[in-house]
């Protein structure tokens, strides 16, 4: 696979217990959010990290995590993974400084894509594309592969509808519904800001994709995009694929756990979304083959393969492995051995518990305790990656520096592209414009003149005791925002 920078920003949901009843109210959000992000006004809650990871508020109370820049897919999954655990850290931190504060609370953050009262928020994919590829014709190529992705990349959800409790592939598919009188169903956000030397890149924002706690799905997920992207670039564009409707289709086909509905291609055409899958996975296949399969490339086009004859097969073959269908085994279980039907409010608060970052409580961190579900990285690449940028791109550059600034207790200002001394004019930011680039003798300057000036040598380039962050001081930077 092609050298390329990718990442993942995820939006959580959030909600607190302070007194007798769940919810959050405007007094106890914005105390529940100062000790998240340790800070006594709201407006400063724009942090990046010493792993080189973006951590703010965005919108409507969620907290948002955006990876550091990766390149490669397993180091993505761990620096997602170290997203969960970094956050729920701080919310242990929040309900013990509450405690403190004579207001204990309980607060739970949860990874998934809509909360009780149906509103939505998001989980984003960022890639690194050629500015010399024709993006119309990149976006036509991509979309019905990201709307029929969701057969293995869905995060699963019982709705309730006028018929019923209807289970559905994925949370955000269901959001389609709501856009169908209004604008078409983003799949990619066409904004141009590459957070990079835009005369040579810019970055394609995936903004249809359900935020997942199996390690399987985020690394096909990702993987098979970026394989998708190689072949772009590579000029290899296969048969036209392009749907009539990519809003109906999202909906359609997340709307249907048997697979077996078909949507309408703009030449009239029919298909479901496993043949769709299936001949983008053939494409890939031969595009491998005809460069010289790399290991990785194998590996993955190995596992898109079994993943999709299972689902063609039998969904539940795949139960340690994707989402909807870890969950909607769960939930059957549950409701036999309980006797409960699927209106139960006992089935929709395991729905919601799937997802709970509090890994003593939260369902699948429990089935990842038992060995249950099959596993990308171990515990000690997800531990590393809390602490540690990527070697291998500018993060490093980042996250290294922010381990200097708070080892040496100095004021800095960093953004996605930029680092510098906040004593120091703009004039002397040191700009980052390649992601490639993992060293800059201009940086190494920096932070020889941090040490200076706070009267101290050499430190050894290790991490500090806690996940320190720099913050940007209340200013909104051009970093990776995300939307809903």
């Amino acid at each position: 696979m092609k050298p390329r920078i990718f990442g993942i920003e995820t939006e959580y949901g959030l909600t607190a217990k302070v007194g007798p009843s769940w919810g959050l109210t405007p007094e106890t959000a914005f105390s529940v959010i100062r000790h998240l992000f340790e800070t006594i006004d709201l407006r400063d809650t724009n942090t990046f990290l010493e792993n080189g990871a973006r951590l703010y508020l965005d919108g409507g109370d969620h907290p948002e995590y955006a990876t550091p820049e990766c390149d490669d897919v397993m180091e993505l999954v761990a620096h997602d993974k170290a997203g969960e655990r970094i956050l729920e850290e701080r919310l242990r931190q929040a309900e013990l400084r509450l405690a403190e504060e004579g207001a204990p609370a309980k607060i739970r953050l949860f990874k998934n894509n809509t909360d009780t009262a149906r509103n939505y928020y998001g989980c984003h994919e960022n890639y690194l594309v050629r500015r010399d590829v024709d993006f119309a014709r990149l976006s036509t190529t991509l979309v019905p592969f990201l709307v029929t992705r969701q057969v293995f990349a869905g995060a699963g959800k019982a709705y309730r509808t006028c018929d019923g409790i209807h289970y559905c592939l994925s949370q955000r598919g269901q959001q389609a519904l709501s856009w169908r009188d209004a604008a078409p169903y983003p799949v990619i956000d066409k904004r141009d800001q590459p957070h990079a030397d835009g005369t040579r890149y810019r970055r394609l924002h995936v903004v249809i994709g359900d935020a997942n706690m199996s390690e399987v799905a985020t690394y096909l997920k990702v993987g098979t995009t970026a394989l998708l992207l190689d072949m772009v670039e590579g000029g290899v564009f296969g048969p036209d694929l392009t749907l009539q409707s990519a809003t109906s289709a999202i909906h359609d086909i997340s709307g249907d756990s048997t697979l077996r509905k078909t949507v309408t291609l703009r030449d009239g055409r029919r298909f479901t979304a496993l043949e769709l899958q299936t001949e983008y996975l053939e494409q890939a296949t031969r595009y491998v083959g005809s460069i010289g399969a790399s290991a990785k490339a194998g590996d993955l086009l190995c596992r898109w393969a079994d993943v999709l004859s299972k689902l063609a097969d039998d969904p539940m073959q795949l139960e340690r492995q994707v989402d909807w269908v870890t969950k909607w085994a769960l939930m059957e279980r549950f409701i036999g051995r309980h006797q409960l039907s699927w209106q139960d409010p006992k089935v929709r608060l395991l729905d919601l518990q799937y997802h709970d970052l509090r890994r003593e409580e939260g369902i699948y961190a429990r089935l990842v305790s038992r060995g249950a579900v099959d596993r990308m990285v171990d515990d000690h690449a997800i531990v590393h990656a809390q602490r540690n940028p990527p070697r291998t791109t500018r993060a490093r550059l980042r996250g290294d520096f922010i381990r200097n600034a708070n080892l040496s207790g100095t004021k800095c200002r960093v953004d996605w592209a930029y680092i510098r001394l906040a004593d120091e004019p703009e004039q002397q930011a040191v700009s980052c414009s390649d992601p490639f680039r993992a060293f800059d003798e201009r940086v190494e300057s920096l932070v020889r003149r941090m040490h200076l000036k706070a009267g101290l040598g050499e430190i050894e380039g290790r991490p500090s005791a806690r996940c320190g962050a720099v913050s940007l001081d209340g200013q909104l930077p051009v970093g990776m925002e995300s939307r809903s």
